[in-house]
């Protein structure tokens, strides 16, 4: 995940929210996003 943006990483995780991916996937591409402390604005927003 190191070599992803955290742009990438949050487009990622919405299209994998909206496509309703692996549950597990999912939990990866959050913890990803909370290890890099992403606010919840950028999120949210994108």
């Amino acid at each position: 995940m190191k070599y992803l943006s955290d742009q990438m990483l949050i487009e990622v995780y919405h299209r994998a929210v909206d496509l309703q991916l692996d549950p597990a996937f999912i939990e990866l591409l959050s913890a990803e996003i909370k290890r890099r402390d992403i606010g919840i604005a950028q999120v949210v927003s994108a």
